[in-house]
């Protein structure tokens, strides 16, 4: 019998596929046979055949697929958004040619801000007049502790008027003092969260106006006002936010296995893609040396020498194992 499409994602495992799973954990191991009412759990990496017999599943435990099946949705909102933008982007000259040619008008609901100062203003603006809700990805780690000080007072009178504030950061931040201290200092309902890799710069306030980097030094940026886009982008914060870990006001650890850390396996995934030591300190929010720590520390957990026996161990520790369904 042939099996129904499975069209689901990994927020919605069948029911099928969450009893096979957790028959996997308690078992250790399931035939493979049983796997074919859930090619899902192959397809999300959940199950991997066992190198020892052919003819059996092994499961993936949920601390190493959890992390690692987070990474691929938020992969999967930042294409979207780059869709998103190419599209827009290939219309434009269309929607020309159907105006005859003509300049367009100024679109309001779209302004480019030049330079560090006018869009600071910008955003400082839009905060201190807002009244419901701020929701912010801040990429950067503990680099953000200036911008946070200068923010503090626009930030404290959305609180006050009863507004609420959910912001995102990288991992990096929950072991920054300051970052901590600017949030202890404020009082009303401010949430954080935090994912090992973020989208760009974000800000959006009351769902009506929403800030984006325009070029890749930060130094342009777009005010948006569009509805549908600031919808989008809302939607986009929101995906992420139920992906992310609470950091504030209440803290929940980082999951670990085997003595291998969230961040740790995050670093894992960007060493087999064959980044340096720089470019994964950049991706991840942290300075090079914090990143060479993490790396040396991986190394040692998985009894690595060197740098092409770190990459081979990490293949063959299974940690980062992602099958395609049959």
């Amino acid at each position: 019998m042939t099996p129904e499409p499975h069209s689901h994602g990994p927020d919605e495992l069948c029911e099928a596929g969450s009893e096979l799973y957790a028959r996997a954990l308690r078992e250790t191991h399931v035939p493979r046979a049983d796997a074919g009412q859930a090619p899902c759990l192959l397809g999300f990496g959940l199950l991997h055949p066992d190198p020892d017999a052919p003819d059996r599943l092994r499961p993936t435990p949920p601390a190493v697929a959890l992390p690692r099946l987070r990474a691929a949705v938020q992969e999967d909102i930042v294409d979207e958004l780059h869709r998103e933008i190419r599209l827009a982007a290939r219309f434009e000259p269309l929607m020309a040619i159907a105006r005859g040619g003509r300049t367009p008008d100024p679109d309001p609901s779209v302004t480019v801000l030049n330079g560090f100062p006018r869009i600071q203003q910008a955003v400082a603006d839009a905060l201190g007049s807002s009244s419901r809700e701020s929701l912010v990805i801040q990429p950067g780690g503990v680099r953000l502790a200036e911008a946070l000080a200068q923010s503090h007072a626009h930030a404290q009178g959305l609180l006050t008027r009863g507004g609420r504030m959910r912001t995102l950061y990288q991992h990096t931040s929950r072991h920054s003092l300051p970052v901590l201290a600017y949030y202890e200092r404020l009082r009303g309902d401010a949430e954080v969260r935090t994912l090992d890799e973020v989208t760009e710069r974000l800000f959006i306030f009351d769902r009506t106006v929403a800030f984006i980097p325009a070029n890749k030094d930060r130094s342009m940026a777009l005010e948006l006002r569009h509805p549908a886009l600031v919808e989008y982008l809302v939607t986009i914060f929101e995906r992420l936010w139920r992906l992310a870990t609470p950091m504030f006001p209440q803290t929940a650890q980082l999951p670990s296995d085997n003595g291998i850390t969230t961040r740790q396996h995050a670093i894992a995934g960007l060493l087999v893609e064959g980044l340096t030591d720089a470019d994964i300190a950049d991706r991840l929010g942290m300075n090079i040396r914090t990143a060479r720590v993490h790396i040396a520390k991986l190394a040692a957990t998985l009894g690595s020498n060197s740098r092409a026996q770190l990459g081979y161990l990490i293949g063959q520790s299974g940690m980062l194992i992602r099958d395609d369904c049959a």
